[in-house]
């Protein structure tokens, strides 16, 4: 039963990702997912359900493989840090923690298909999508708690 919610939660998330957007930018609901899903189940849980949604990402959109299987298993792994063995869990501390995780598996994207591929779009215009989603992802880190808490 859990793992059929786990699958619709995911297909949801990429359902919307591809429909919606807030001030033209797409949301990036997968990186809420795996930061939550690393914050509950620890570091190697964390890195490999992050890379595993990243894979699907990448199988989505049409580029190369491994930005998103980088950026995403990267959150998955630096989520656990937050669930209290470096930090005492707060729910702004989860939605720093949320926004930052987000800015950075959005700039190692970016990054990524810059080096490999060519440059997706201009820096400043990366710089805009990467912090609306971060922002747009730090109202669910409010609420999302590590299992400790």
């Amino acid at each position: 039963m859990r793992k059929a919610v786990l699958i619709f939660i995911i297909f949801s998330a990429f359902l919307i990702e591809s429909r919606a957007s807030v001030f033209g930018v797409r949301p990036d609901l997968a990186t809420a997912i795996v930061y939550y899903f690393g914050l509950r189940n620890g570091e190697v849980k964390g890195m490999l359900f992050g890379s595993f949604i990243g894979f699907v990402g990448d199988s989505l959109s049409g580029n190369i493989l491994g930005p998103n299987i980088l950026g995403k298993g990267l959150v998955g792994l630096f989520s656990s840090f937050m669930s209290g063995s470096f930090f005492r869990w707060t729910p702004l501390s989860g939605a720093i923690g949320l926004f930052l995780l987000t800015v950075l598996g959005g700039t190692i994207v970016f990054l990524s298909r810059t080096m490999f591929e060519q440059m997706p779009t201009s820096v400043m215009n990366a710089v805009y999508t990467i912090l609306i989603s971060a922002v747009i992802n730090s109202i669910p880190g409010i609420f999302l708690k590590p299992r400790n808490e």
